[in-house]
């Protein structure tokens, strides 16, 4: 831990759960990748209050932070953080009524959608399979495309989205709306500033609970075909973003890229624009197969390869 990470540590402990906060904490294995160094601090928020609480510290203190959920779309530098990483795992939620659902930021996808499909509430199934927190998932405006002919279009969490409390880069707090929100593809206006979604409200429709398991069943068997499997091939996701008409994965397979290694850092055989670690990659390995691909595809096809994943820490 460096100097810094040492004061920083003695500042926030009297600021948050000392139980919690914990020192030079490997990272690789709170992300999707399961790559990264050590974090020189690593707290675990456990409520929205909590949260609030653990970013107003550092903002004040002024101690770099970064807000982690499940770790996936990140690549996490070698070297770690120098800093406070923030682990949102607050999950208390509520469902109501009319459809509406208030969950906390740190929610598990994963785990939210089969509680709203046994209700009979419709409108997130279409996301089962992809790894992400609520707060990832409005982050970035989380989409699926239905493999089914029926609903074969791209379907966004804006759709179900109804507000959002916030805690404000100029440290309020506050409850959007969508407008205020910008989603777009990939993107919120949560990417233009230092604005924390706390929690979100959902609102869900009534829907017919065997159509929907039946949706689940379709998505989860065109992903498990399409995308290397988590559990056995740690990912980021897509490495770069999309480009309409062409492909990302399909340039890069067109170069000879795809299954192409660099140390345990892998193009993956089943999707070229999902890299994977094979066991040992380390985010140097990965940063030069990145480089390797946008190389091959700007000289072979004047395309140029735009990284979709995060960079944290260092390098």
């Amino acid at each position: 831990m460096s100097d810094s990470g040492k004061d920083a540590y003695g500042q926030l402990k009297s600021r948050l759960d000392a139980k919690r906060l914990k020192r030079d904490e490997p990272l690789a294995q709170y992300t999707t990748f399961r790559i990264g160094g050590p974090a020189d601090l690593f707290y675990d928020a456990t409520s929205t209050e909590d949260l609030a609480g653990a970013v107003t510290a550092a903002r004040e203190l002024g101690i770099e932070y970064f807000v982690l959920g499940l770790g996936a779309n990140i690549l996490v530098g070698d070297k770690g953080f120098r800093g406070l990483i923030i682990r949102n795992t607050s999950s208390h939620l509520k469902f109501f009524d009319d459809g509406k659902l208030w969950v906390e930021s740190g929610a598990v996808m994963a785990r939210l959608i089969p509680q709203a499909v046994e209700r009979g509430l419709s409108g997130l199934e279409h996301y089962v399979g992809i790894p992400s927190t609520v707060g990832g998932a409005v982050w970035q405006n989380l989409h699926f495309l239905s493999p089914a002919p029926e609903r074969e279009r791209t379907m966004f969490i804006a759709e179900v989205f109804e507000s959002a409390e916030l805690l404000t880069h100029d440290g309020k707090r506050k409850t959007v709306d969508r407008e205020y929100m910008q989603f777009g593809y990939d993107t919120s206006t949560l990417h233009k500033q230092r604005d924390i979604a706390l929690a979100v409200t959902f609102q869900l429709e009534r829907g017919d609970t065997g159509v929907m398991h039946r949706i689940m069943q379709e998505n989860l068997s065109w992903r498990g075909g399409k995308h290397p499997w988590l559990e056995y091939h740690p990912s980021a996701g897509s490495i770069f973003k999309k480009i309409e008409g062409v492909g990302a994965g399909r340039l890069i397979d067109q170069v000879g890229l795809k299954g192409f290694r660099l140390g345990d850092a892998q193009i993956s055989h089943i999707h070229a624009n999902i890299m994977v670690n094979l066991g040992k990659a380390t985010a140097r390995n990965v940063r030069e197969l990145i480089k390797l691909a946008q190389d091959k595809v700007r000289e072979r096809f004047s395309q140029n390869l735009e990284v979709e994943i995060g960079f944290i820490g260092e390098f």
